[in-house]
């Protein structure tokens, strides 16, 4: 009996001694990553492929030049890139022809892709003008997170829109999500557009976000997609839940709109460079008051998913990392 007790308080004792370590290895960690949120780097630089001259980096807190940049990020997606642009070239230059006041830019923001990638980006700015389609290189691979940080920080519309180089959500959807901001504006703010009421008010001077959703879609994907991923959806959504608040039924669908007032606040301070960059970006919109609306999407699954079963530890750490460097203090909120 002496003996079980033994072994029982040493296991009591090297759990305990765990969950230590695990605690200072996250307390280590946020304080290491508080000034992740810092622009620290040389300035972005985009070149013209056609003349190989250097075009000027705007930053977020410049005025805005367009009326909708559109950022995508791109991580080894040679294959699936091509497609998704065409679609939304497509889209925007028809828009462009029935709206002569619609302006646009296409930021692709590439990851490190060891692949083409590099080279299918380079291919649309030579079609389309370094103008409209620019290309971003990261150099090394960053995470998500940090390409379309850096995307946002360097764009120039009013509206900003993150989408996923895979073409999961049709690029028209977009205006949903632009359409019930200008409803949100109109009904909140007594403007319709920018030359409606106050000649000097725009609409990216409003702090907004618009979320794509695809929760109407649960009981069918449910049905259809992978065992492994279903378990990982749900347990995520559970721990979103704890550190973040309820309110937002789908955090993680790449498919997000932000006025340009919003995306001032929300990237020159957000940290996680990785998976759950997207429940940061809804943590942050609660402590500075930045209106959610949640729209509901069109999606498809798209075959070369990156999300596995180990996703989930490195979604978990990010997530305490999160909760410890917010809840502390040790992440400041600048203005």
């Amino acid at each position: 009996m002496g003996f079980l007790w033994t072994i029982l308080e040493l296991s009591v004792a090297l759990l305990l001694l765990l969950l230590c370590g695990l605690a200072s290895a996250i307390v280590f960690e946020a304080y290491r990553r508080r000034n992740n949120n810092a622009h620290v780097e040389a300035p972005a630089i985009f070149e013209d492929p056609k003349s190989l001259k250097q075009v000027p980096c705007p930053y977020i807190s410049d005025p805005a030049e367009k009326y909708l940049s559109l950022i995508i990020p791109a991580f080894n997606e040679e294959y699936r890139l091509p497609g998704a642009l065409e679609e939304t070239m497509n889209y925007l230059q028809k828009r462009a022809g029935k709206d002569k006041t619609f302006s646009y830019e296409v930021l692709i923001v590439d990851d490190g892709s060891r692949d083409g990638t590099k080279r299918v980006a380079f291919e649309f700015v030579r079609r389309y003008g370094v103008d409209n389609v620019r290309v971003i290189l990261l150099g090394r691979n960053h995470g998500k997170g940090e390409a379309i940080r850096k995307g946002m920080l360097h764009s120039r519309g009013e509206l900003l829109l993150m989408l996923d180089a895979d073409g999961a959500t049709k690029v028209d959807d977009l205006e949903k999500l632009e359409n019930q901001i200008r409803a949100v504006a109109r009904k909140d703010y007594h403007h319709e557009d920018s030359a409606a009421g106050d000649s000097s008010f725009r609409i990216s001077d409003i702090q907004m976000a618009a979320f794509g959703s695809r929760a109407h879609l649960e009981e069918k994907a449910l049905a259809t997609r992978k065992w492994y991923r279903n378990f990982l959806m749900k347990g995520f959504h559970l721990v979103v839940l704890l550190t973040a608040g309820p309110g937002v039924r789908d955090t993680q669908c790449g498919f997000k709109m932000f006025t340009r007032a919003a995306a001032r606040k929300l990237f020159t301070n957000i940290r996680l460079k990785r998976w759950c960059f997207d429940v940061e970006l809804v943590f942050l919109c609660k402590r500075f008051g930045i209106r959610i609306i949640e729209i509901s999407v069109n999606w498809s699954e798209i075959p070369g998913s990156k999300v596995n079963p180990l996703s989930i530890p490195n979604m978990l750490w990010e997530l305490a990392l999160m909760s410890v460097g917010y809840r502390t203090g040790i992440w400041k909120i600048g203005p």
